[in-house]
């Protein structure tokens, strides 16, 4: 059972979920086969309705895998819009772009592989929206550039935050986390809360 959202009322959420489709299930399969931690649809769902709703034509996405969540923002992308998204991953960034061909998005997507810490100074904003969904000890470091690269009234998405009831002290009776990432994401949201320049809402 789901420690924050219980299982029956994420199936209850997948069920009224229409927005997947068959590429994107496909994707999410191959993904549970290699043990990736994607979104799940309700995120995905959750990010075109954030890019739709904000009118995005620039997205940035940090952690790209094999590109299941930025099919769903590329989608909510007009025809002159771009998704740039960074992958370290060699193998996975490939996947990702042949999946981006089977989605059709292909022409609204920019791959970029290496280490996004050192990426961001090569990428000029504004950016829309930014999806950071990547290594949780670049978090907070990562902050402050990011901030940069948003435009006003855009925002900064972030996945994890929560780690599972991790970050909360004595929610877990024993802890399944890498205990130096449960602390950075600590200090990503301890930071985010009184950041001079966001305004920020912890979703569960």
């Amino acid at each position: 059972m789901g420690l924050i959202v219980p299982d029956a009322v994420e199936r209850y959420l997948a069920g009224l979920n229409q927005l997947a489709d068959p590429v994107l299930l496909e994707i999410a399969r191959a993904g549970e086969q290699q043990g990736l931690p994607l979104v799940d649809a309700e995120v995905g769902g959750l990010l075109r309705v954030l890019a739709t709703a904000v009118g995005a034509t620039a997205i940035l996405e940090i952690g790209t895998a094999i590109g299941y969540s930025g099919i769903w923002l590329a989608a909510a992308l007009p025809a002159n819009g771009m998704l740039v998204t960074m992958e370290r991953d060699r193998k996975r960034a490939a996947q990702a772009r042949e999946n981006f061909v089977r989605a059709g998005v292909a022409d609204r997507v920019t791959v970029m592989i290496g280490d996004a810490s050192l990426m961001l100074a090569k990428v000029a904003g504004p950016f829309d929206l930014i999806f950071q969904d990547g290594d949780k000890r670049s978090y907070l470091p990562m902050l402050d550039r990011l901030v940069d690269l948003v435009r006003p009234g855009g925002l900064i998405v972030t996945d994890n935050v929560l780690w599972d009831g991790e970050v909360v002290p004595g929610f877990m009776a024993q802890a399944t986390r890498k205990a130096e990432d449960t602390r950075a994401i600590t200090e990503y949201n301890e930071r985010l809360s009184r950041h001079p320049r966001l305004m920020t809402s912890i979703v569960p």
